[in-house]
């Protein structure tokens, strides 16, 4: 079986998965039944559970599906103090169903497959040792990866039913109204675990700041939870942004984000009210600076920031750049500070963010998505999930979800070290080529041919060479040579979903 985009799927898996293969990014207008979670009635006054092990003896069972989030990122306590108690409890074949993993979990989630814990995963994506295991066939079954708009969708579907969600926050009363704005491990929007709360038949609030009720402003309601716990500690707050936001010296970073911010000043989406999501890293960084200096520039407000936000994007609100930010996720602690004190940064759940099956999500209202990349190819694919040697090493993130926008621009170097960036193939494809229209590299653009608009507008910007997507596939192959065919078996270990649930491509075990 192929897919549309020329990706050769497992007949068999695909049957015993009731997949789809993936047909077109156009979701159309279907009408939807969501499901519901079952709630275990309570005055609320019994909730404040006095140790992990007590909560865990009382909600989890072999076979379960547990959620975490990752808000905490690599500051998370939470996950590791959970799990040592399900591992130890004897618990087995539980599907772990986090928003995302982070390297903090990676030794905890080995040692659950190993011990027969975790037998199924899903997650928007993995790195590190947990990628390497899973690609050399560490676990039972494939893996499914899923964006964070897909991750909503499935919950309210049905697709992902979990018994138990652990969340861990900043801060909480005894009947379990929290928020992720105060407390020592604060880190802003709670836009991912606000699914978990909704949908979860069972809602574990764990926090080291139990504080008098009623706790407002309340993101997490005490109508969903069902058990608190006190813990010594939920999270260290110096590193839930560490390694996330970085202004970048780096030359060629620089370079190609002037380049991306000449797109976007000649594109015809740059006027007054326009909207954007730029994300964390070095150039994406870079790329609000230079926005900034051209809106203050061209008299230019922005109607709306979305995503992941960064200090640099709520200084663009505290200046009345931006109208307002649309606050899915906090990458540093300026941005966490800012969701408290401006009325103007709303948080806002994955569903309102992304979800394909909805009725009206942010991202379909994006003017401009600036997204990185791994390898793009020749059909325009990108591919954040694995790496050069076919190691499970990125996630999906809201990378599919956001290149739904009018204008999708994705922002990478040439090659990285040895390693060509455009390639004639991508080695997995997480989103598709329809979805791009912008290359963006430090020697030039290569511009979608299906978007001959763009085409007009951007063919003449000064200082910006326009290529075709063959001729910088050529020159990264010029500088770096063609490297050896990656080898794999044919066992599948992960299964990439488009957002809207169908099979995009799978991800095979690296042959050693």
């Amino acid at each position: 079986m192929k897919n549309n985009v020329n990706r050769t799927l497992s007949d068999d898996l695909m049957a015993k998965l009731d997949y789809k293969p993936y047909t077109s990014t156009e979701i159309g207008n279907p009408e939807i039944q969501r499901v519901a979670p079952k709630v275990h009635v309570s005055t609320g006054n019994d909730k404040v559970v006095d140790s992990i092990e007590d909560v865990v003896k009382a909600t989890v069972k072999d076979g379960m599906t547990i959620s975490f989030h990752h808000h905490f990122r690599n500051g998370d306590y939470v996950f590791n103090k959970v799990m040592r108690v399900i591992i130890d409890a004897g618990i087995k074949n539980l599907t772990l169903a986090p928003s995302s993993l982070t390297g903090v979990m990676n030794d905890m989630v080995i040692e659950a497959i190993k011990a027969g814990t975790i037998t199924n995963i899903t997650s928007s994506g993995m790195r590190g040792s947990l990628g390497d295991f899973v690609s050399h066939g560490g676990l039972k079954n494939p893996v499914i990866f899923r964006s964070h708009g897909n991750r909503a969708r499935a919950i309210e579907h049905g697709d992902i039913k979990i018994d138990v969600a652990f969340l861990g926050v900043p801060n909480a009363d005894k009947l379990g109204n929290a928020n992720g704005m105060a407390g020592k491990a604060v880190f802003g929007s709670l836009g991912y675990a606000l699914m978990d709360a909704q949908y979860a038949d069972n809602v574990v609030l764990l926090t080291d700041n139990l504080v008098d009720y009623p706790n407002t402003p309340a993101s997490i309601k005490q109508t969903q939870v069902d058990y608190v716990v006190q813990v010594d500690e939920v999270g260290d707050p110096d590193k839930i942004g560490s390694g996330a936001t970085r202004f970048t010296k780096d030359p060629k970073e620089l370079k190609i984000a002037g380049m991306v911010n000449d797109v976007i000043t000649h594109s015809p989406y740059f006027k007054d009210g326009f909207s954007f999501q730029t994300g964390s890293g070095g150039a994406a960084l870079a790329v609000t600076r230079y926005l900034r200096e051209a809106m203050i520039a061209n008299k230019i407000t922005a109607s709306f920031a979305l995503g992941g936000i960064t200090k640099p994007t709520t200084d663009l609100l505290k200046e009345g750049l931006v109208r307002r930010v649309m606050d899915v996720q906090d990458f540093d602690k300026g941005a966490a500070d800012s969701m408290q004190s401006n009325p103007n940064q709303q948080e806002i759940d994955a569903s309102w963010y992304a979800d394909p099956d909805n009725k009206g999500a942010m991202v379909d209202q994006l003017d401009v998505a600036i997204l990185s990349a791994l390898e793009i190819d020749t059909k325009f694919n990108v591919n954040v999930m694995t790496g050069s040697d076919g190691v499970i090493r990125g996630a999906v993130g809201g990378h599919q979800d956001a290149a739904t926008s009018k204008l999708t621009i994705i922002s990478a170097p040439l090659v990285r070290g040895r390693i060509a960036t455009i390639v004639p193939d991508v080695t997995t494809v997480v989103t598709p080529g329809d979805s791009i229209d912008v290359v963006v590299t430090e020697v030039g653009i290569a511009i979608n041919p299906k978007r001959k608009d763009l085409i007009a507008s951007l063919s003449n910007i000064p200082g910006v060479p326009v290529f075709t997507i063959e001729d910088l596939q050529k020159l990264a192959e010029k500088k770096v040579g063609t490297p050896k065919p990656l080898e794999f078996t044919d066992r599948t270990v992960a299964m990439v979903e488009y957002r809207d649930g169908s099979i995009i491509d799978e991800i095979k075990e690296v042959k050693d």
